[in-house]
């Protein structure tokens, strides 16, 4: 069986960091949580370094500067009303996993954070790879009540495999 996530690494510092296993597992967690089959869909994530991300981050949401995480999902997925579930894939058991979309974090970002916030390096980006893969779900947290719903969600996820809430000292 094919891995549930397709793991490029641009920058080398994240082969030191486990960055494919944790990849697989957080993201395999958050299907599960969700009801999904993580053998029936697919997710790309670029691990990379602070000046890709500011590229893409440029190129894509006209933001200047590095960010932690980004997310391109391949389908539009969002709810219509603030704070509702967005509309989940259907897996189709008979055919090739679903093609979910595509998740850049960077490095340096993510390692600044972590100090930042006392956490460590491996906790954070576990949070991220999460946020990010929720994202490729549909939810988002623009709006107060889709925050809410998308928070929930990552401290459920989190905890289901040892990790502390991520928002437990804001």
């Amino acid at each position: 069986m094919p891995d549930l996530v397709d793991v490029l690494t641009e920058d080398e510092r994240w082969l030191d960091h486990g960055l494919d296993d944790l990849a697989q597992d957080m993201c395999a967690a958050t299907l599960t949580r969700l009801g999904l089959d993580p053998a029936q869909f697919e997710i790309s994530l670029l691990g990379c370094d602070d000046a890709r991300i500011a590229a893409l981050n440029g190129d894509f949401r006209d933001k200047p500067g590095a960010t932690n995480v980004l997310s391109w999902p391949a389908v539009e997925r969002a709810s219509q009303t603030p704070g509702g579930p967005p509309d989940l894939p259907a897996p189709n058991p008979d055919g090739p996993p679903q093609e979910l979309g595509d998740i850049a974090i960077a490095f340096e970002t993510c390692l600044a954070e972590a100090e930042t916030a006392g956490k460590g390096f491996g906790q954070h980006v576990a949070h991220l790879i999460v946020h990010g893969t929720l994202h490729l779900l549909g939810y988002d947290h623009i709006v107060q009540q889709d925050a809410a719903l998308m928070e929930g969600l990552e401290q459920q996820i989190l905890a289901t495999v040892g990790h502390p809430d991520p928002y437990g000292d804001e």
